[in-house]
């Protein structure tokens, strides 16, 4: 029979979009070419990575900020493969609540490479190299991205890695090289550089975390410092040699000039990702790609062939999880005759370092860019309670608010637990909130977020604390 819907990939944007589209009383496949479900996400990326980023926390905090807390514990010694062990089970036990939420909304799950044929038709190639052909009134392409590469560099996966493989490293690095100093980059060498590693963080630009608000930029690299990695900024890696026992990484200016060769146990290539589209037949089929192999989208997510739809890294925008789930729930309800809509103004962003980076909306580069007059009220935790308590007062929060309405544009934390906080501005700002009204709105004493109310009052010079 027939299926109304098929989706192709099952990441947090497609098996998300399934499930939605079962609940509207859809019949519904999922083709996914892993063994497992869950995507780069689940399996190699977004959990893996927390699960390390956490074990590394305690094992630095227990190594350095116990006894300051009167905790007696002898040093802390590193057992790799059982720390390794935690992350594959923290993979398994999400990996296997997907395939039970798939079998409980009664959508059936092909695994093997998807293609589309045509309008209503998907190809699908088995592990065995069996193929079989499943039709359908929809068709949703969610096969997120790619480790982006460097083609001056290769990636062996063995001293050469991309985040794939950087998650599962057999010991610590001696000298760990990391290439961009992005999100991906900044969050996998702060777990090896907590574990034992001297990091370099190579990046092109001339500052870390391109794209966010330069305030939170200049603080992050400074703490990043601070806790010992090294950034050689405004600067190319233009090759890697392997030949001998240690690589020797070739560094020159992004502008050009003389070189340096720094030496490394492990390079990890993180200059960002791709959007993955190998294999899915869409130039024969007819589907228009970007000048950047974007999969091009209307406004209703529907691409260049009729019934064909697509989400999440495929198409523009951030490359986040959880942009992708709420396309895929959005184009589930449109598919139903519903207003499914996503918000792109009010799209969160995380950086899981220590201590923790959270945007959402707008930053200050951005609103000047835009000629949009603001107010900022920022707010630092030297001067919250329970920050200093705790001895987490590195960071600040900072709020941007229209100058005329008050209504706010932005929110920036950098601070202990800021991937929480910031879901209160993205609330506030999803409803048009202004900074009066996080400042008015009472906030429990004493707690992080008491900061984000601070911040608000200090859009209009009247922080209490401060």
């Amino acid at each position: 029979m027939p299926y109304d819907l098929i989706v192709i990939g099952t990441g947090p944007g497609g098996y998300v979009c399934a499930i939605r589209a079962a609940q509207l009383g859809m019949k519904v496949a999922v083709v996914e070419k892993r063994a497992t479900h869950g995507g780069t996400c689940l399996n190699v990326g977004c959990i893996p990575s927390k699960a390390l980023l956490h074990a590394s926390e305690l094992f630095e905090e227990a190594g350095h900020s116990f006894a300051k807390m009167g905790i007696g514990v002898s040093t802390p010694k590193l057992d790799l493969p059982t720390m390794l062990k935690f992350k594959d089970e923290a993979v398994d036990g999400n990996v296997k609540g997907v395939d039970y939420l798939l079998k409980k909304n009664k959508i059936d799950s092909v695994h093997g490479t998807g293609r589309i044929v045509a309008p209503g038709k998907v190809e699908v190639k088995g592990a065995d190299g069996k193929t079989q052909l499943l039709e359908t009134k929809n068709i949703v392409i969610a096969t997120g991205s790619d480790v982006a590469r460097l083609p001056s560099i290769s990636i062996d996966e063995k001293r050469v890695v991309s985040s794939d493989s950087a998650i599962a490293l057999g010991k610590v690095p001696a000298r760990l090289v990391v290439v961009g100093a992005g999100v991906i980059g900044l969050e996998l060498g702060s777990v090896w550089r907590r574990l034992g590693s001297q990091v370099t963080v190579v990046e092109f630009l001339d500052g870390v975390l391109p794209g966010m608000d330069g305030e939170v930029r200049r603080q992050a690299q400074r703490i990043f410092e601070r806790q010992g990695i090294k950034f050689k900024l405004s600067s190319k890696v233009t090759a890697v040699d392997t030949s001998g026992p240690a690589l020797k990484v070739k560094v020159e200016p992004a502008k050009g000039g003389a070189a340096e060769t720094i030496e490394a146990d492990v390079v990890l290539v993180a200059i960002g990702r791709v959007p993955f589209t190998e294999g899915l037949g869409l130039d024969e089929a007819g589907v228009k790609k970007d000048n950047r192999g974007r999969v091009v989208v209307d406004p209703h997510f529907a691409t260049s062939l009729k019934g064909v739809y697509a989400i999440g890294d495929v198409i523009a925008g951030p490359m986040l999880a959880h942009k992708a789930e709420d396309e895929g729930m959005a184009v589930a309800e449109i598919l139903a005759g519903q207003a499914g809509h996503v918000n792109y103004d009010v799209i969160p962003g995380v950086v899981y370092t220590y201590p923790e980076i959270a945007s959402v909306g707008k930053s200050e580069e951005e609103l000047k860019t835009a000629n949009v007059s603001y107010n900022a009220g920022k707010f630092p935790f030297t001067a919250n309670g329970r920050a200093k308590a705790n001895q987490q007062t590195e960071g600040f929060v900072k709020i941007l608010a229209d100058a005329k309405t008050d209504r706010v544009l932005g929110v920036h934390i950098i601070g202990s637990d800021a991937g929480n906080m910031i879901a209160e501005a993205a609330v506030a700002m999803e409803f048009g909130a202004s900074s009066e009204d996080i400042a008015r709105t009472c906030h429990a004493h004493p707690t992080l977020p008491e900061a984000v109310k601070e911040a608000a009052l200090a859009v209009a010079k009247r922080a209490i604390h401060m």
